[in-house]
């Protein structure tokens, strides 16, 4: 009998899936976020190294400072829905932090939405976001990500995000 190596992150078991979702947090404040859609996890490795096998891919770049006004909410989503699933709470992290493929579905939502708006309208992306039911925020996922996933894409339905949520 082998012994299950506890979720990282939030919800993160690379023994049953390495598919995830990687938010990488810098030190410097003036520096962004970017967040990446992994499908390997490097299980020796302390500090996983991103896009070793050519295949990661980053969806979002979000400034800090936008970033820190998402933040509270998408760990207080997430931890209660883990303690529901009688998981470990997680917590972001200076550096890197692992989120389970769809919780990480519904932050890029999140993320998504925010990414090109002024910040003063980030609470009202976040009141819509919270009134959305996981399944639908991972519908929205599927429609952006398979048009404009990629980090660079701004129009089409990441644009529409933008204007439904904020």
């Amino acid at each position: 009998m082998s012994v299950k190596r506890a979720c990282l992150g939030f919800g993160f078991k690379p023994d049953e899936s390495r598919h995830h979702i990687l938010v990488c947090i810098p030190e410097k404040k003036d520096s962004s976020v970017v967040i990446y859609e992994r499908f390997n996890w490097q299980d020796e490795a302390v500090k996983q190294t991103v896009n070793v096998y050519g295949e990661d891919k980053a969806k979002a770049e979000i400034s800090k400072h936008k970033w820190k006004l998402l933040e509270d909410t998408l760990r207080t989503e997430f931890n209660s829905r883990l303690k529901k699933q009688k998981l470990p709470a997680g917590r972001f992290v200076i550096g890197q932090t692992s989120v389970e493929r769809l919780l990480g579905k519904e932050l890029l939502v999140l993320v998504w939405a925010v990414e090109d708006c002024d910040p003063a309208v980030v609470p009202i992306a976040i009141r819509n976001w919270l009134g959305l039911a996981p399944e639908e925020r991972w519908w929205l996922y599927t429609m952006t990500n398979a048009a404009t996933g990629n980090i660079d894409d701004r129009s089409g339905w990441r644009k529409a995000l933008r204007y439904a949520l904020s």
